[in-house]
């Protein structure tokens, strides 16, 4: 059966109808604004579908981190537990560690998530003191904790996970790549709002037809069993409106990473007495930040990144007192494990212990212990951050599938495949749909004050929210007037009204 005795869902016809389209009459709901709305719908995909295809991807990689690298590195990162054995203390661990590779110096220890893990100990080879983001030395050994056996290294980096890490903060591009991320981040906002408003205009057709169906109406057969692309397409529309929430949720927790939106704001709270972090990090200090001091390849609780590390008293001669030891004071102050201790750089230096509280952040923690005494030199917590730090925290645990323990995981799992198919259907269901002899076949519809005075201050405001947004749409609608309207060719190609 051909496609010409479908009757289409209302608005959503071809962009240049063909010769064999059915002529039967139809309303088309709101006018221009609907077509005005699915051209930037169209042609904001161009930009966004790239951007979310490979953070989707890299995101259900990072999001599964935790089962895939133990699956690829078993031999590393996976022990047998032998009957009765305990385990080594740390330091006992560490010095086996350190007779392997005598010239290299232990930048964090990572307790075992479980009985059959192994001690993952960070290396370095950097001279002390070396900022995490300059130290390309760092790599992961692993340690037998029952035998203090060697058992090998990994390049943090060039592990499946540290890729997707990687590309899915900056493409591995640098500052250009960061930029590119935040601008698709913000015209994927438009995808979701003009997606979310086709989808309402088009569900009063949907449901008429489903109506006159049952009535006995003579309609045409539903459209999936006449043509593959129609079935294409509502397919699409039933999987947008979820992705449409989910977008939105992950763009908005995710905005406090940008290069460029989360910088600012960050020196507009600052400026105003607040911060997106718990403490100042414009403070002028001699001592380190906590995120400086912690190998990139280690978590660290959003809102302690900026907080300044203490400092021990003199030891004059007096002896660190180890890696357990200041396990056990974190604990009695009342950190959870797994912890990840940071050691001591210098003498001046202190263990400090990140009790990371991967499922909630409210109890995520930090314990500063002097090297030479064990004592508690300061403590830092969910609960000493500020209002805003608290909600960015929840707000990028909830980003990271982890809020919600398993339930979130299911759910961020989920949504990162609904956005793969989004982007690969789209593009299929354009294709599909294109007349013969047509490139773009772009919808034609302009957004104007006249069609839609809602929608252009919706639009405005939008922009002024996000001034990168905001820039990249000025320069669209130059790009329009000066260039796309005034050259017959280019107006023919991009299908411009």
């Amino acid at each position: 059966m051909s496609d010409t005795t479908v009757v289409e869902p209302e608005g959503l016809d071809d962009p240049q109808p063909t010769a064999q389209a059915v002529s039967r009459p139809r309303k088309k709901p709101s006018g221009g604004l609907f077509r005005a709305f699915w051209r930037w719908h169209f042609y904001a995909s161009f930009l966004v579908i790239p951007v979310l295809l490979m953070l989707a991807s890299t995101g259900l990689v990072y999001l599964l981190r935790f089962q895939i690298e133990p699956l690829l590195h078993a031999d590393l990162m996976k022990v047998d537990v032998p009957a009765g054995a305990q385990r080594l203390s740390y330091d006992e661990q560490a010095a086996s560690l350190l007779e392997a590779y005598p010239d290299g110096r232990i930048a964090a220890v990572l307790e075992p998530s479980g009985a059959d893990r192994s001690t993952d100990f960070s290396l370095s080879t950097a001279p002390p003191g070396t900022p995490s983001w300059e130290d390309d030395t760092v790599r992961e050994v692993y340690v037998n904790p029952y035998t203090g056996e060697v058992l090998g290294e990994l390049d943090p980096a060039t592990t499946v996970s540290g890729y997707a890490k990687e590309l899915h903060g900056s493409f591995m591009a640098g500052t250009t790549g960061e930029y590119v991320i935040e601008l698709g981040a913000c015209w994927a906002i438009v995808m979701a709002l003009t997606g979310f408003y086709m989808f309402r205009r088009t569900r009063p057709a949907r449901r008429r037809a489903a109506l006159a169906r049952k009535g006995g109406a003579q309609v045409a057969p539903p459209a999936r069993a006449v043509s593959p692309g129609v079935a294409l397409r509502h397919r699409h529309a039933k999987v947008g409106p979820f992705v449409g929430v989910g977008l939105l949720l992950l763009v908005v927790s995710g905005l406090p990473w940008t290069v460029w939106w989360g910088t600012k704001v960050q020196e507009l709270a600052t400026s105003q007495g607040t911060s997106l972090w718990s403490t100042d990090p414009g403070a002028q200090s001699g001592a380190p930040k906590l995120d400086a001091s912690v190998p990139h390849s280690h978590n660290v609780p959003w809102g302690e990144g900026k907080t300044e590390v203490p400092r021990s008293e003199a030891g004059s001669g007096a002896q660190q007192v180890g890696v357990d030891a200041a396990v056990s004071t974190a604990e009695d102050a009342g950190l959870k494990h797994p912890m990840t201790v940071i050691p001591p750089a210098d003498e001046q230096g202190v263990y400090s212990v990140l009790g990371y509280a991967f499922n909630e952040p409210g109890h995520e923690a930090t314990v500063h212990v002097d090297q030479f005494t064990g004592k508690v030199v300061s403590e830092f917590g969910y609960d000493q951050y500020g209002a805003v730090a608290k909600v960015v925290g929840q707000g990028i645990a909830l980003h990271e599938g982890r809020r919600f323990g398993t339930a979130n995981m299911i759910v961020s799992g989920a949504f990162c495949v609904a956005v793969i198919f989004m982007c690969v259907t789209g593009p299929m269901m354009w294709w599909r749909r294109r007349p013969k002899g047509r490139v773009f076949a772009a919808p034609r519809g302009r957004l104007t004050w006249k069609t839609g005075p809602g929608a252009v201050v919706g639009l405005i405001a939008l922009g002024a929210f996000l001034p990168l947004f905001g820039a990249s749409v000025v320069a669209v609608l130059a790009l329009d007037q000066l260039v796309l309207r005034r050259v017959p060719a280019l107006r023919e190609f991009f299908n411009v009204s």
